[in-house]
């Protein structure tokens, strides 16, 4: 499998607090990437430095083969654009006119890619509009076409749906779906907004404390993600002496629920909670989602 971004060991330190923490990960080619994390967890840190904001106190990043020790590092970075916490703009210019600046600053020969660009993220009718009046989705599609000015194959997008409506969440996914599926970009997108991250992404990297806890494809996710059986009861005490007498994995949720890691036959799970003083008041399938599976990987603490 080819790759476009690999780490090894990367750690970054500011003083007496340790940001990355041996971070080993790896980014396939053509993929959408989904790095996932509370807020605070180093996620941020992570695409400073493949981005060259910053530099590692250790461990080494590869993008498309080059390594960052390499004189060539440089070249290869020119192949990212990148949307790191808020969008780079100038808010008293138009659309246009934010893009014509990064052209310049890239140096690139004409202007006539920018009615294109302006089309693919839906701003191509803003005219004189400036930035400053733009709704917060429409600046975050502005931040991605100022990103895309170089003509990238790998893009980074942190945290790029915080903060929109449902509309703006919906335009940002059907942006990034068609700039990965139609220009063959891949996609780095870092997010803590599980359920949205879980339409878009075909392979995770899961972070905690500065650490990589897991990566997986999405396929792998799928199968991680277990269905259960999820019952209220009127007594979990009672009903916890039945699930161990049966033998069957369970996780007690609350004060009444508790999921049940089998297909249990329902008569006699009935039967045998009535035994022990427990009643069911209800029964459903459950599939866990990512939220869940995130939660069972680094615990349910708050976000640091």
């Amino acid at each position: 499998m080819d790759y476009v971004l690999k780490t090894n060991g990367l750690c970054k330190q500011y003083k007496d607090f340790k940001a990355l923490n041996g971070i080993t990960m790896s980014v396939p080619k053509g993929s959408i990437y989904g790095f996932v994390g509370r807020n605070g967890a180093g996620k941020t840190t992570l695409i400073r430095l493949v981005c060259g904001m910053q530099f590692p106190t250790e461990g080494e990043i590869e993008i498309y083969g080059v390594k960052s020790s390499d004189a060539e590092i440089a070249d290869s970075r020119k192949r990212i654009g990148a949307v790191v916490e808020t969008p780079s703009l100038f808010p008293e210019m138009t659309a246009q006119d934010n893009l014509k600046y990064q052209y310049r600053l890239l140096g690139m020969p004409s202007f006539d890619g920018i009615p294109e660009l302006l089309k693919l993220v839906g701003l191509e009718n803003t005219g004189s509009k400036r930035a400053k009046d733009f709704s917060l989705g429409m600046r975050q599609r502005l931040g991605i076409a100022v990103a895309m000015c170089g003509n990238p194959d790998f893009l980074i997008l942190d945290e790029p749906i915080n903060g929109l409506d449902p509309q703006g969440i919906i335009e940002m996914r059907e942006l990034i779906l068609k700039l990965n599926k139609e220009r063959g970009i891949t996609v780095l997108i870092s997010s803590h907004i599980l359920d949205e991250l879980s339409r878009l992404a075909t392979h995770y990297g899961f972070i905690d404390k500065g650490s990589i806890v897991r990566e997986m494809s999405a396929e792998e996710l799928e199968a991680a993600c277990r269905k259960c059986v999820r019952i209220t009861v009127t007594d979990t005490s009672a009903a916890v002496r039945a699930l161990d007498e049966m033998e069957l994995e369970y996780k007690v949720i609350n004060d009444d629920r508790i999921d049940i890691y089998a297909k249990p036959n329902i008569t006699r799970l009935a039967a045998a909670l009535e035994k022990e003083g427990s009643e069911i008041l209800s029964c459903t399938e459950h599939d866990e989602n990512l939220e869940g599976f995130f939660i069972s990987l680094v615990g349910g603490g708050s976000d640091e």
